[in-house]
């Protein structure tokens, strides 16, 4: 079940991409209007992921559990029978609500799963999160062209509803860790400093970097961060606890997600369009809707498959050591596609490069940030390393855009030194990442339900635990 719902969420992310076109004509629009169907159900999904995580670890995460897949699937199932597009937007907003899926289904696993399987379970579940994005780019053609793109909604709409029950009848309710309660105005802070963050970075391609409303966006929701990280020292209960986000189990992983996101979220968006385009403009293949997304197929099967051989390779060598490689591995597939994009077997074999790289990537990071935190904090610390690797992807879509757009040849279509230059910058984000990394705490296996707080835990810099419920690190 908890496959199913982490499936579902991560590929209604994004089948709508190559259809946005089609949506555009279906419901008589405007390019900037319908690509609201895509910022919007980020949006919320950036706002729900925390939140949710936190409340999981307030009320029972089996019971926040069935309430999000109940959203996903309210949500699909309005989307399927919108008859305006701004119905549909707003559907999309119900259907982020679907963000939570990720940090209650690490939490799930770590209160009710043998010890011996959490490493294995996490591995599988946070790779299947990471390969949900590319799968669904390569499925959508396939469901438009035999029926119809409605049924991007309708089928994760009969899924989520199965497993929401499933949920509800098979996954027991774990015992309470957290606090009784949910701060309300860190909350009502976090989502405002998000949505206005995200809405800056989202749509300054858009309205324009320089324009007022993008600048007062951008620098408003950095000044909120600043009151929300204040209040939060300050509340007795905190909606975050900033002491657990200066972990260096934590802090290293978020750094490393963010970069991750930057790098994976503008790949899967702007190779499809690389691949449609007409050689007529010097590159690209011509290739269909469900042609491009065929080329992502090995960089899905190869992320999934390497998921279940984490675990053993992070017993065997190290987080830090897995993490490192496949950051590294990653940024080398990015500099490939970038230099040398003639052939299609080329394409294939630097995207299952890719593939094989984020897969070792974020099956790993999961295990790292929970592992390095009480059980009780497990939602929320999930939840914020999620939204943090979301927020990545929309830097990186946005400077993506930016640099795609900005190289226009004689066609009137982007220039391939555009492309060149935005997978460089992708393959340079990587390189961050994989230097990031480097400062991930040696873990070779999961906690059991150790203390809430080590020692070691106690320092206010932030040192790294020595030891966190049977945590081992080097």
């Amino acid at each position: 079940m908890l496959m199913v719902a982490v499936a579902s969420f991560t590929l209604l992310q994004s089948m709508v991409i190559p259809v946005l076109g089609q949506l555009q004509v279906s419901y008589d629009t405007d390019q900037a209007t319908v690509s609201w169907v895509l910022t919007s159900y980020l949006l919320a999904a950036s706002v729900a992921t925390p939140l949710l995580g936190r409340l999981g670890d307030v009320v029972g995460k089996q019971r926040m559990m069935v309430v999000t897949l109940a959203a996903l699937s309210v949500g699909s199932l309005l989307a399927a029978l919108a008859p305006s597009v701004g119905w549909l937007i707003a559907a999309r907003v119900v259907q982020g609500a679907g963000g939570g899926v990720l940090p209650l289904s690490f939490g799930i696993i770590r209160d009710e799963f043998p010890r011996a399987k959490v490493n294995g379970a996490l591995s599988i579940i946070a790779s299947l999160a990471a390969v949900g994005f590319g799968v669904g780019i390569v499925i959508a053609g396939p469901i438009v062209d035999t029926l119809g793109f409605h049924w991007l909604f309708w089928l994760p709409m009969i899924v989520t509803g199965v497993a929401a029950a499933a949920t509800l009848l098979w996954i027991p309710q774990q015992r309470v860790r957290g606090s009784g309660r949910l701060p309300l105005a860190p909350a009502v802070l976090l989502a405002v400093w998000l949505v206005a963050i995200l809405l800056g970075v989202s749509q300054g391609n858009t309205w324009g970097w320089t324009s007022p409303v993008v600048i007062g966006l951008l620098v408003g929701g950095v000044a909120l961060m600043g009151v929300w990280i204040w209040l939060e020292h300050r509340v007795r209960v905190p909606l975050i606890d900033m002491h657990m986000m200066r972990r260096r189990g934590v802090w290293t992983t978020n750094v490393v997600s963010c970069c991750v996101g930057f790098g994976l979220f503008a790949s899967f968006g702007f190779l499809p369009q690389f691949l449609q385009t007409p050689p007529e403009a010097g590159y690209g293949f011509d290739a269909s809707i469900s042609e491009s997304g065929w080329f992502l197929v090995p960089s899905a099967m190869a992320s999934f498959a390497i998921g279940f051989v984490t675990a053993r390779l992070v017993r065997g060598l190290g987080a830090r050591t897995v993490v490192t490689t496949g950051a590294l591995l990653t940024g080398v597939a990015f500099g490939l596609i970038a230099l040398w994009h003639d052939q299609a077997w080329q394409i294939y074999a630097w995207t299952t490069l890719q593939g094989i790289g984020s897969g070792l990537v974020f099956s790993s990071l999961a295990g790292v940030v929970i592992a390095s935190v009480p059980a009780g904090q497990t939602g929320v610390a999930s939840g914020m390393n999620a939204n943090i690797r979301t927020i990545g992807g929309s830097l990186g879509s946005a400077v993506m855009t930016g640099i795609v757009v900005g190289h226009v040849g004689a066609t009137g279509l982007p220039s391939e030194g555009g492309y060149t230059i935005g997978f460089l910058v992708l393959a340079g984000a990587m390189m961050l990442a994989a230097v990031a990394a480097v400062f991930i705490p040696d873990i070779h296996d999961q906690p059991d339900d150790g203390p809430e707080e080590s020692p070691g835990d106690r320092d206010a810099a932030g040192a790294d635990p020595a030891d966190v419920g049977g945590l081992r690190a080097a």
